[in-house]
């Protein structure tokens, strides 16, 4: 094997880790999501029905009579 083609060789299979990574966190980002949303959705309240809950700021149109 020569010089040139052994550096190419550590190259690819450092880019092949990398993107094995990559795609490892990205299915571990998909993966969480869909758990964080499945656990928020299976502890819902009876006031989670109800538009706006839980905001912190009231509308605009909150009490003006609108």
């Amino acid at each position: 094997m020569s010089l040139r083609s052994r550096n190419d060789h550590h190259i690819l299979r450092n880019i092949g880790w990398v993107s094995a990574g990559v795609t490892a966190l990205a299915i571990g980002v998909v993966v969480g999501r869909e758990l964080r949303q499945r656990h928020k959705f299976n502890r819902r309240t009876p006031y989670d029905f109800y538009a706006h809950s839980g905001d912190e700021i009231q509308d605009v149109e909150f009490g003006v009579g609108i």
